[in-house]
């Protein structure tokens, strides 16, 4: 069995190598540019996330450690005031320097500097920093694939990041049921974090809420019903929306289908990272906002599940399995006929909670404070993983977040009834 040293710097190695597979398929242009101010350019992801193991783990842990650059830490800090200013994340596709050569080049000199730190004597504080640090690095790994989509799906060429040709074939979707789920007290959340078993800080602490009997379906919603509710007037009913979508949909040109739809000579295509494809209508709807979610489940007379719903349904299952990364699809695919209900993978789904602080939440220790806890307003949780979320990353107290408004990430709709 191998030691702790062993497994983690196993681990290490794996993870820092998929950041640059990822990078493979692209062209150096690619590396620079910033889609929107949501999202981030690759060569800032790959050298943030080897800020993140330099600021938090080599600095204050490795002796005579040397800075690469010392500038790096205004460049590519991310939001921890408590570490000091940073470059501002809307700019951060002018930073044409440095060049990818140099952040890979940077990359390189932390690999090796972790290198000698994972050698020596690993305490549990240190085991938890350099876990937490892998799975941040994979949360950088999803956003890379959603910002590099949200680029190459806004060029007018549609170019595709990589070829999967199977996908795009229609396939049998298994029958939307829903399953019915017995109230009472639950327990929900997960244990502390601690170095042999990771979690979020504010996945924390378990403790105990009350359900009524409720509903949920089987699987998420397809293009197919989605396409329904568009063809049905759905866009157009403001009794649907919420007053700040209503405001978003009526002023914001192209609020009025999926992110990633096309529609072209009376077809319905949408953007994939295998490029334009026409639609195919059993595989799951993605790229929707909160908002879009909420509006669907009105029309389908239903609603969102709560986040802790979600949890007590997911949680009935013995392990976590899914179309995640590692299928190489890198889309939502239908749940077959003949699997199991459909809960985690391919698209990660919208609740009706809103992101606070469960009872008695504790943040990570020091400045680690930030990683979480101040974005707990105004967001919406999701769960479940999509299919650009690493298998290892995810599990079913895993708590996402984003603004209602948002919907350049992998997110889809799971309907729940009374």
């Amino acid at each position: 069995m191998p030691s702790v040293n062993e497994a983690l710097t196993s681990k290490f190695c794996a993870t820092r190598l998929r950041s640059l597979e990822i990078c493979k398929p692209l062209a150096i242009e690619d590396y620079v540019v910033q889609p929107t101010e949501d999202a981030s350019p690759p060569k800032w992801h790959l050298a943030h996330t080897s800020w993140f193991f330099e600021t938090f783990l080599l600095k204050p842990y490795l002796p005579d450690y040397q800075l690469f650059d010392g500038t790096y830490e205004y460049l590519f800090n991310s939001y921890y005031n408590g570490i000091g200013t940073q470059f501002p994340r809307a700019k951060r596709g002018t930073l044409s320097r440095p060049t990818v050569a140099e952040v890979q080049n940077y990359r390189c000199h932390v690999d090796g500097s972790m290198g000698k730190l994972l050698g020596g004597e690993l305490n549990d504080e240190l085991t938890l920093l350099i876990t937490l640090g892998l799975h941040h690095e994979q949360q950088h790994q999803e956003l890379m694939l959603t910002d590099l989509k949200f680029n190459l799906g806004h060029n007018p060429l549609f170019p595709a990041y990589s070829k999967v040709e199977h996908l795009h074939q229609e396939s049998p979707s298994q029958p939307l049921e829903f399953r019915t789920i017995s109230g009472g007290v639950k327990e929900v959340g997960h244990e502390p974090p601690a170095a042999r078993k990771f979690v979020f800080d504010n996945e924390s602490p378990r403790h105990k809420v009350f359900l009524g009997d409720y509903q949920i379906a089987n699987r998420v919603v397809t293009n197919g019903e989605y396409l329904a509710f568009i063809e049905d007037g759905g866009y157009q009913a403001a009794a649907l929306w919420m007053s700040d979508a209503w405001s978003i949909i009526s002023a914001v040109e192209g609020f009025k289908q999926p992110l990633y739809w096309v529609h072209r000579d009376n077809e319905w295509f949408e953007y994939t990272l295998s490029g334009l494809q026409p639609l195919v209508l059993n595989n799951p709807v993605t790229h929707v906002s909160g908002y879009e979610a909420d509006a669907f489940a009105r029309w389908s007379d239903a609603r969102l599940p709560t986040e802790q719903e979600w949890e007590c349904a997911a949680a009935s299952f013995n392990s976590v399995q899914g179309n995640f990364y590692e299928s190489g699809a890198l889309h939502p695919m239908p749940a077959s006929a003949s699997s199991s209900d459909q809960f985690f993978g391919d698209v990660w789904e919208w609740t009706s909670s809103s992101y606070g602080p469960y009872p008695g939440f504790n943040p990570f220790a020091g400045q680690l404070g930030e990683y979480n806890g101040k974005f707990m307003a105004n967001q919406l949780v999701l769960r479940g993983g999509s299919c650009v979320t690493s298998a290892d990353h995810i599990r079913p107290s895993y708590r996402n977040f984003f603004y209602p408004k948002d919907r350049w990430q992998f997110s889809g709709i799971r309907l729940a009834k009374n």
